[in-house]
């Protein structure tokens, strides 16, 4: 196969775990026979400071040509909320430039990590759960105002736009344990009410052989600490959606572990871990690139439709981890490359 991946490695961390998970593309390719084009492109606060734009015309337009999009992160103090433009507003434009409607989120728990959670080990025992974020409205993208003593952010959704993420959810579930847990404030919110009014609809017409609960979002916050294991997959907006990912990364041990794909309608995507720019060990060669590199495998598995190479790449990342090869964050020394060559050797040789 011939594929084109733009590389966005950003800003902080970003490109130095971008850069592992590129190797370990390159490992699948020379290891299945892929040819797989990667060009390299600024996006960001990289970009402001090149260019004055977070997203630049040419970083969209090779995006747009490209088979799929592999990020690392954005942002960072120099850049912060007093700025008038801002890295975040250029990975905000990109998820709605590409259509990206839908962001993917698995959670799982490797054995050998269970003592870097600072959960109980009896409550991660069978933990393995997906989040679909819708990406693309809700308040991050609302209406915005902003005076002296006032501010106002407004949170809009529409009965189609959760129509298509639900949809996304329930093929989801169909391949898994075939439950779906929709989370929302409908006891406060009219959006939260209309969100939940649809699904129940789009899961009851077109998704009968799934089950269907409906959690609120304070409740569903809790319930992932008390009983992570009885979630299959959470269907949410997007700011609840961005908050209950990074309290469940602490199930896996880190934020540094967990990948997330963002999908539209084709397959062009976005593949990013959930971790930050992580500015203050930018440049120290300790990043976590496990995340980056799960990414990997979801790229391959849902933009290029490679289930044997996602796996492969899996399955690496899981054999470096039970290894005990753990950057920093997981209470080990390896560093960024150790542990992506590692991870890239194994594919070679798998």
């Amino acid at each position: 196969m011939k594929a084109r991946i733009a590389v966005l490695g950003g800003d902080g961390i970003g490109p130095e775990v971008a850069r592992e998970a590129a190797s370990v593309l390159r490992a699948v390719g020379a290891r299945f026979g892929h040819d797989f084009a990667m060009d390299e492109a600024l996006v960001g606060g990289a970009a402001i400071d090149a260019t004055g734009s977070p997203l630049p015309p040419e970083t969209l337009a090779l995006c747009r040509g490209s088979d799929a999009v592999l990020f690392g992160a954005i942002g960072g103090p120099k850049w912060g909320p007093s700025s008038p433009v801002r890295p975040e507003q250029g990975l905000l434009a990109l998820r709605k430039e590409l259509g990206l409607f839908a962001n993917l989120r698995p959670v799982t728990v490797n054995p050998g990590l269970i003592d870097a959670s600072p959960l109980k080990p009896d409550l991660l025992k069978g933990v393995d759960l997906v989040v679909v974020r819708e990406l693309t409205g809700g308040i991050y993208f609302g209406e915005k105002r902003r005076t002296a003593t006032e501010a106002f952010d407004g949170c809009a959704y529409s009965a189609g736009e959760i129509e298509r993420v639900v949809r996304v959810a329930g093929r989801l579930a169909r391949g898994r344990r075939r439950h779906i847990t929709s989370v929302d404030k409908a006891n406060v919110l009219e959006t939260s009410r209309l969100w939940r009014e649809v699904t129940q609809r789009v899961v009851a017409d077109e998704f009968p052989d799934c089950t269907l609960e409906h959690q609120l979002v304070d409740s569903c916050a809790m319930q992932l600490i008390r009983h992570p294991a009885a979630f299959d997959v959470i269907v949410t907006e997007n700011m609840f959606g961005d908050i209950l990912t990074d309290e469940a990364s602490v199930l896996a041990g880190s934020i540094g572990l967990l990948p997330s794909a963002s999908l539209g309608v084709g397959r062009l995507g976005l593949y990013e871990p959930i971790h930050g720019s992580a500015p203050d060990i930018a440049g120290k060669g300790i990043a976590n690139p496990y995340g980056a590199i799960m990414s990997v495998a979801m790229l391959l598995r849902f933009s290029l439709g490679l289930e044997r190479e996602a796996t492969a790449v899996e399955r690496a990342v899981g054999a470096a981890l039970d290894a005990g090869l753990l950057t920093p964050d997981l209470g080990g020394t390896a560093s960024t490359s150790e542990a992506g060559a590692t991870v890239a050797r194994a594919v070679r040789e798998a």
